[in-house]
């Protein structure tokens, strides 16, 4: 496979990191358990057994995590990083996977990555929980997209990251 040159797209970037969020073990408990608490004060609240003030604050609880997870982290991180500014050159190959651009170039062995997740626009590229690469599904052409996805998945054991 050739070498591809890619960008970031803010918005697709924004929309990754928020499926990297959403994936999380962790952050899907805390929803799940915010979201039952949420449940069960509106239910409390309808029996009258909970005051509109716990009621409220139970809501503001709900959407205060929805906003964090869904905008304000996503966000928070694409400005922090200024890797999604850059353009940069990647390079599958048999024995590692590269990127470069015009101030050097890292590789890495296929084996230090230790999971892969697929979203709409991208391939993560885990090296654990919290370290990983986002490549652009638009750094390969149409007929690419599936081979590059096929090596990355045959090269980097799918699994929970």
């Amino acid at each position: 496979m050739e070498s591809s040159y890619f960008e970031y797209e803010k918005n697709k970037v924004i929309q990754a990191l928020r499926y990297h969020f959403i994936s999380r073990n962790e952050i899907k408990i805390l929803i799940i358990a915010v979201n039952i608490f949420a449940i069960i004060s509106a239910i409390l609240f309808y029996f009258k057994k909970i005051s509109p003030l716990a009621f409220l604050i139970s809501s503001l609880l709900w959407f205060s995590l929805m906003i964090v997870c869904w905008f304000i982290l996503p966000i928070f991180i694409y400005k922090k990083s200024k890797t999604f500014q850059d353009h940069f050159k990647a390079n599958l190959g048999i024995e590692s996977f590269t990127i470069e651009n015009e101030r050097g170039a890292k590789s890495w062995q296929w084996k230090e990555f230790s999971s892969i997740m697929e979203s709409p626009h991208f391939f993560h590229l885990y090296f654990d929980a919290r370290s990983f690469l986002i490549i652009p599904k638009t750094a390969f052409s149409k007929t690419d997209i599936e081979k590059a996805g096929k090596m990355f998945r045959t090269k980097i054991k799918s699994g929970s990251h």
